[in-house]
């Protein structure tokens, strides 16, 4: 099977693309459908009718219907899953109908096809320059030839609106095939291009993620991270899309929370919030003007308790809990060099003084007699 350049060298895209169909033993004989998921490169899926009833299965590389034209796709799946994938994916409709699947691909498209995605990556490049000798603000990531050659998709990125129009005239012009210019987004790119995240794994918009949803600091803020861009931009710039992934858990942890902005009134003080442990339920917080760095661990029911008298004009004696003890500093103790270094440390000192004493009588014994 042809990768079509979806897989971009390390098979993420193609297993996010994959579907597993957990109704392929079961046959529909009632109501069976004609309906086939087909994949194209990078992550675009479109969907088909099998009109002329053709055997199709996973894997298989098939001419499809397109505008004009036809296109090269490899089928993903068939049978009833499919129409629970076209309630999640834009499906593309010619007057309303789907479009038609014509015939498994023949050998001379097949040819063709990959004569096409030859030209895929030097077009790239051209247009580049091209939209460069124009000054455009944007940036073509990918170029995607249908399958007769007769048009190409470029994919770009751009911050804000671009006139591509005099664009247009001149890629039509030195490519002589159909242009259709198609915007996205610094995600997509990412998960085009694909990379390691800081989790050490594959980064996600490269292996699963489809929908991509907003992210906001807020997500951060809720589960009282640290709001360093640099920890929380992921590889496309955007903050990271597994900020969202336990951002539930902490709003729910949160309901019941007392505010971070009152401080509380002890006896022998005012203590400000310094920090806290959602999970554990433990707010931490020092005396005002304390410079010692000692955070005092306080559980969220007892701050809910200090606040409540703190609001009837009352002040506790004991903020309840006690200072974080700190870690105690381990004694280095130095020892002399000289008899850890020396060559005959590993000796016994019981042998070695068996052996003098032998060499002193063996010398006594080689005496000459008088």
């Amino acid at each position: 099977m042809v990768d079509r350049g979806c897989c971009n060298g390390h098979g993420g895209t193609c297993s996010k693309l994959n579907v597993y169909d957990w109704l392929d033993d079961v046959i529909n004989i009632a109501n069976p459908t004609d309906l086939v998921e087909v994949r194209f490169k990078n992550t675009r899926k479109d969907y088909f009718r099998n009109l002329n009833n053709l055997k199709l299965d996973t894997g298989d590389i098939v001419a499809v219907e397109a505008n004009p034209g036809h296109d090269i796709g490899i089928v993903t799946l068939t049978g009833d899953l499919v129409m629970e994938q076209m309630k999640k994916h834009k499906v593309t409709t010619i007057n309303g109908e789907l479009r038609k699947i014509y015939r498994k691909a023949k050998q001379a498209d097949i040819d063709k096809w990959k004569e096409a995605i030859g030209l895929e990556h030097l077009t790239m490049l051209r247009s580049r320059q091209i939209a460069n000798e124009l000054q455009l603000e944007m940036k073509i990531g990918d170029v995607e030839y249908q399958g007769d050659r007769t048009k190409a998709i470029f994919y770009y990125l751009a911050d804000d609106r671009v006139d591509f129009r005099q664009l247009i005239r001149v890629l039509a012009d030195s490519f002589k095939i159909r242009i259709e210019m198609k915007q996205i987004g610094a995600r997509q790119e990412a998960g085009r291009i694909g990379g390691i995240g800081p989790c050490g794994r594959e980064i996600c918009c490269a292996t699963w993620i489809n929908n991509f949803v907003s992210v906001t600091t807020n997500s951060a803020r809720y589960q009282d991270l640290s709001l360093n861009p640099q920890k929380l931009a992921g590889q496309c710039g955007k903050l990271k899309c597994c900020l969202n992934y336990e951002l539930d858990t902490y709003i729910d942890a949160q309901k019941d929370f007392p505010s971070t902005t009152q401080p509380l009134e002890i006896e022998n003080g005012t203590y400000h919030f310094q920090k806290a442990d959602i999970l554990k339920r433990i707010y931490y917080y020092s005396k005002a003007g304390d410079q010692s760095g000692n955070f005092i661990p306080v559980a969220v029911d007892r701050v809910k308790e200090i606040l409540n008298s703190n609001q009837k004009g009352k002040k506790v004696f004991l903020l309840g809990e006690e200072p974080e003890a700190k870690p105690a500093v381990e004694k280095i103790v130095f020892e002399a060099g000289s008899t850890r270094d020396t060559i005959t440390r590993f000796d016994d000192p019981a042998k070695a003084k068996n052996k003098r004493r032998g060499g002193n009588s063996r010398r006594r014994n080689s005496r000459p007699k008088a």
